[in-house]
């Protein structure tokens, strides 16, 4: 943090009565936000550091509310300055779920109780959010060409032409109706392991801890079940994968299963295609190589994506263009 914005920093925390506390940092990511830890006579918060414009601390405070609201488990804000992009929140310690498997929790009851999650918040949700984005067909390809502009070229070692980009981008355009075909609600996105927290104390649902839901959209229900069971970091094994979308689709049986599975397989080939291109930008373009080694992982759920007949034509595009040979990870290289 530059002098100036730790001086920001120093009067938020003042104005909010957390200036004397000793600060640790708690976290980083792959983005801009940066997050601490505060003590203060025995009590703890977290600030939220998400300098703007890059970061967006109202959208997370607004997410943070409506889940409140429907009576699931986010940090509650305690401050924020939206401008200087500072949020101060309710600190649910260190127990990820991540962290907890880790320890030896039992796999299958933590990934019951983020299923179980999902579906009270498929249940509940019901709040009609200004400026919510939506899920919609510029916003899918936007990040499925992720692949065809950072992944394909490193591996490759040219540039994909505007007659490749667009070939890709069409076999997507089809199979948006696909990815669409279900219910709709809140997304959060990138809901796995590492940012979801076991809260002791608390009861059902409420004991599942939500992070990192500052980028939620509208949506189809399947995504984030994708996210959960298509972990780029952990493998999940094809038994529980199968329980879980079973428990998921046992609570909404008035959804047609096939549209269910197609939507699922299109959904993980779409969020797989673009974290490979997303891990390869952050090597390349800003000097984060340590999310290669998940590329080998990410494929291998890519690869299983496309094997559902929905997906044939694009399975046919990923044999063409990118063969099993050009399916490694990409050298790293210095950002510029």
């Amino acid at each position: 943090m530059n002098d100036a914005r730790e001086t920001l920093c120093r009067q938020f925390l003042a104005g909010a009565g957390w200036g004397e506390a000793e600060r640790s940092l708690l976290a980083a990511d792959a983005s801009f936000r940066h997050y601490d830890r505060l003590n203060r006579d025995g009590e703890s918060a977290v600030l939220m550091n998400a300098p703007p414009p890059q970061e967006n601390v109202q959208a997370f405070r607004t997410i943070a509310d409506h889940l409140l609201e429907i009576e699931l488990s986010a940090p509650r804000p305690l401050a924020m300055d939206p401008d200087a992009g500072f949020l101060l929140l309710e600190d649910f310690g260190d127990r990820t779920f991540t962290r907890a498997l880790k320890e030896g929790a039992d796999e299958a009851e933590l990934y019951r109780l983020a299923v179980d999650t999902l579906i009270a918040l498929h249940q509940r949700w019901w709040p009609d959010v200004p400026g919510l984005p939506v899920y919609d067909e510029q916003r899918l390809l936007d990040e499925a060409a992720l692949l065809v502009d950072w992944y394909l070229p490193a591996v490759t070692g040219r540039e994909t032409t505007a007659a490749e980009r667009a070939d890709y981008l069409d076999l997507w355009r089809d199979l948006v109706p696909i990815m669409l075909s279900v219910p709709q609600s809140l997304v959060l996105r990138d809901y796995h392991v590492d940012n979801l927290m076991v809260l002791e104390g608390r009861e059902g649902v409420a004991r599942c801890g939500l992070l990192d839901f500052q980028d939620a959209v509208l949506g189809p229900v399947s995504y984030d079940l994708v996210s959960l069971l298509e972990d780029a970091r952990r493998d999940v094994s094809a038994d529980l994968v199968a329980e879980m979308l079973a428990r998921y689709r046992a609570a909404f049986r008035h959804i047609d299963q096939w549209s269910f599975a197609a939507s699922y397989a299109a959904l993980g080939a779409q969020r797989n295609a673009k974290i490979i291109g997303i891990f390869t930008r952050l090597c390349r373009r800003d000097g984060k190589p340590h999310y290669l080694h998940h590329i080998p992982r990410v494929w291998r759920l890519l690869e299983g994506d496309l094997q559902h007949p929905a997906l044939e034509p694009l399975a046919e595009w990923f044999a063409r263009a990118i063969p099993p040979d050009l399916r490694r990870v990409p050298e790293e290289k210095e950002a510029s």
